[in-house]
């Protein structure tokens, strides 16, 4: 039995050492280094933390904490408690193993033998952790081998390093940062001594009641301070206090809601085997509301080193973000909106680009402790954009040559007709103006003139428009109707942003990025001549004199171009613009959609968008933009109206071909330019066509699509007609397919049912099309060649 028990022992030994080289492999850096968190850190461009947000729900890790910076106190107790001869012995502790194997023969409780390299040396490889009947023979022998090599490869430092970062705490907590920050709501250099004797406690118990706990963190009190005497009173109660607190909490930082979204993008897209940039166009992420930004969003570096460093912690995205600018764009809006306190208000956001680039350096998605809904980007969600989309409307308008920057638009009472009725479009002061420019008009942010641009460019095409800056719209441009003008759809404040970048950039639009991407792709999206009118109007502050005046909060001492936006009701308020290098974007409002009381775009957001110039130009400087080719500048002048003219004499900018010398009412205009004098007027009043009729584009001008006729059944069949009208020269009008007349106007005689009306130009291509349905008495007969029908 003897010989049997010997070689019984051997084996084992064997068995354990034969198993140890493969663990033993590991040395402390590498062990360190493939150390995760459970929170991912996001760092700014330059390395710095910006945010720290939970990623692992299964654990809860902090960061890898260096010894230097664990507080003595702890490191004293921990040694005091678990392995007082740490810094004697090579792994073992031979006499604390033949103390606890003789009080084993006589069956008395003792201190068991397990050092801290044997600990560690469990807490490292999974076949020497004990199960629930705790460790066999095997795995003992295998942990006391273990631990001797670990002890001939590791320093005493980084086995208690290692030690204090791996051990498992209280429930969930795994580490010693994790440990301090929940319990103490602090870093682990800063727990003294009754911390760091309930810390070491809980090592040994990790789940023990507080009773317990308490009781043993005053035997380690004692042996830290002996020979002294010791008071553990109040002990009990500060020990309940700290194990029922949990400090740490799961996001902090400046930029919570772009790690959110960083983490969502890579969890949809995650990097190829050795890479951890992604150029390709990630899947939006599950439960987000918004427009395609996420598509345009390629995946920051992240998960190991950034910027070069081996020094990081393993779980951290690098994004394009400036440290400083985010924390002034933070407090800027918090500023802000606690000044607005009172009015109703109390969320908001902010996005700042790089107009070369795409890179977004600053990502502010709400007001924080000061929102009723803090988790809800305001960067992402989808929000209507009031009057900020009238530099497109009026740029496409330019493009097209059916206005120019000196056009004269009527500012007046309207009625359109639409599939629903009849749309009066309002100014925001309730006001008309008359007739002014289309400098005036965008600059002024005049709502009617921007309608009545609209009924020349068509919902359709500048539905077209918005999409190809950028602007994922839901619906169609005849869903939305006229009102498109002023913002009845809904955008994000980020898409939104990146379009006026488009226009910042040219006319050229390409992807926003959270990854530095030094060689965007751009593609053309709007007229680069259009582009360079439009912003030169935006950046006229005597363009806006009339609604906003000439030193409103809007006027910087550098070059800039902006446009505010409010949408219905005050429930959004907007102030987006760009310098020669930076798009700023700031939406303020109520994430419930609940209205502002007496906010506008110039008290609102614009005193936001000006701060946020102001700090990024402060050494910086901004140029205005160099006009492309195909662009003249002459002096132009506007008729008299009431012996005064209707705006003063200045030096205008002009797409090549569209340029003259005066603008007036067509009385006017026919003594000085005769030649010109039967262009015909546009389909609304007081809008003078400055290009002739051939370069406009075909389309249809009546009825709009969607209308419903109904028939009259007190009216003849015979004598009901619809008509129809449109712009353009050599037009044909086909209905369901067939021909039916031909030249700017038509009629028709109606037939029940739906139909289906296009225009077709010169060269028999379709310019525009229209759907319209015909209800009202059916039809028993007809002629072959659509003759009257009969009615039953």
């Amino acid at each position: 039995m003897k010989k049997v028990t010997v070689r019984l022992f051997f084996a084992t030994l064997l068995i354990a050492a034969c198993a140890c080289p493969a663990w033993a492999a590991a040395n402390f850096d590498q062990v360190k280094r493939e150390f995760r968190p459970s929170d991912t850190l996001i760092l700014d461009r330059s390395g710095e933390v910006i945010q720290r947000l939970r990623s692992d729900a299964t654990v809860r890790r902090g960061q890898w904490v260096a010894l230097p910076d664990i507080s003595p106190a702890l490191r004293t107790a921990l040694v005091l408690s678990e392995d007082k001869r740490f810094y004697d012995h090579s792994g073992v502790d031979w006499r604390a193993v033949s103390s606890a194997a003789w009080g084993n023969l006589w069956n008395t409780r003792t201190r068991g033998a397990s050092t801290l390299s044997m600990q560690l040396a469990g807490l490292m490889d999974e076949d020497w952790r004990a199960g629930a009947g705790g460790r066999s023979i095997v795995q003992k022998v295998g942990q006391t081998v273990s631990a001797q090599v670990l002890e001939a490869r590791w320093r005493k430092d980084q086995i208690l390093e290692a030690y204090l970062n791996l051990v498992p705490f209280r429930g969930e907590m795994v580490g010693i940062d994790a440990l301090s920050r929940t319990l103490f709501d602090k870093a682990a250099h800063g727990l003294d001594e009754r911390e760091a004797a309930i810390a070491a406690a809980l090592v040994r118990a990790p789940n023990a009641k507080v009773a317990q706990v308490s009781q043993r963190a005053c035997g380690v009190l004692k042996v830290m301070q002996a020979p002294a005497k010791v008071d553990c009173e109040g002990l009990d109660l500060f020990a309940a206090a700290a194990l029922q607190r949990k400090a740490f909490d799961a996001s902090e930082g400046v930029a919570p809601h772009l790690a959110r979204r960083l983490l969502a993008l890579r969890a949809s897209s995650p990097a190829p085997k050795g890479k951890e940039s992604l150029g390709a166009e990630p899947a939006t992420p599950k439960g987000e509301r918004g427009g395609n930004e996420s598509a345009l969003l390629p995946l920051p570096p992240g998960d190991g080193k950034a910027d070069g460093s081996s020094n990081l912690p393993s779980r951290t995205l690098t994004s394009t973000l400036r440290a400083p600018l985010q924390r002034f764009a933070v407090q800027t809006l918090t500023q802000q909106l606690r000044e607005l306190h009172g009015r109703h208000v109390e969320d908001g956001a902010i996005v700042v680009l790089d107009n070369a680039t795409g890179e977004v350096l600053a990502w502010v998605g709400s007001s924080g402790e000061l929102s009723g809904a803090a988790e809800v980007d305001g960067v992402t969600a989808l929000r209507q954009p009031g009057s900020t989309l009238k530099p497109f409307l009026y740029a496409q308008a330019i493009a097209e040559r059916r206005i120019t920057a000196a056009s004269l638009l009527e500012d007046s009472s309207s009625q359109i007709q639409t599939a629903g009725g009849l749309y009066i479009p309002q100014n925001y002061d309730r006001q008309f103006k008359g007739l002014v420019s289309a400098r005036t008009a965008l600059g002024a942010s005049l709502n009617v003139p921007a309608v009545r641009t609209l009924v020349m460019v068509s919902p359709d095409a500048f539905h077209k428009q918005l999409k190809a800056v950028g602007l994922p719209l839901r619906e169609s441009g005849d869903y939305y109707g006229y009102s498109l003008a002023l913002g009845s759809s809904e955008v994000s404040l980020l898409s939104l942003a990146n379009a006026y970048r488009t226009l910042a950039n040219g006319g050229r639009y390409s992807a926003p990025s959270l990854a530095k991407n030094p060689k965007p792709v751009f593609r053309p999206a709007l007229d680069a001549r259009a582009a360079f009118i439009t912003t030169d109007i935006m950046s006229d502050p005597m363009a806006r004199a009339r609604t906003f005046g000439t030193d409103s909060i809007l006027a910087t001492r550098f070059w800039t171009a902006v446009k505010t936006g409010t949408s219905k009701d005050m429930r959004d308020n907007w102030a987006m613009g760009f310098s020669q290098r930076y798009t700023v974007g700031v939406w303020v409002g109520n994430a419930s959609g609940a209205p502002m009381w007496d906010v506008s775009g110039t008290s609102g957001a614009a005193p936001i968008w000006a701060a946020l110039m102001n700090y990024l130009h402060k050494t910086e400087r901004s140029r205005a933009p160099t006009p492309p080719a195909g662009l003249v500048q002459s002096q132009t002048r506007f008729s008299n109206q009431g012996g005064t003219p209707l705006e003063a004499a200045r030096s205008e900018w002009f797409i090549k071909g569209t340029e003259q010398s005066l603008f007036a009412i067509n009385s006017g205009a026919a003594s000085v330019h005769p030649e010109r004098s039967a262009a015909r007027n546009s389909t609304q009043k007081g809008i003078q066509k400055t290009v002739p009729e051939p370069d406009a584009v075909p389309r249809i001008t009546a009825p709009a699509s969607g209308t419903i006729i109904a028939l009259d059944p007190d009216i003849p069949p015979k004598h009901q007609r619809i008509s129809f009208s449109a712009e353009g020269r050599g037009t044909r009008w086909l209905i369901d397919g067939k021909e039916f007349a031909r030249g700017p106007r038509a009629q028709w005689l109606p037939w029940p049912g739906r139909h289906v009306v296009q225009l077709l130009d010169a060269n028999g291509k379709v310019a525009d099309e229209i759907k319209f349905e015909v209800r009202g008495a059916g039809v028993r007969e007809a002629s072959a060649r659509g003759g009257a029908p009969a009615v039953r």
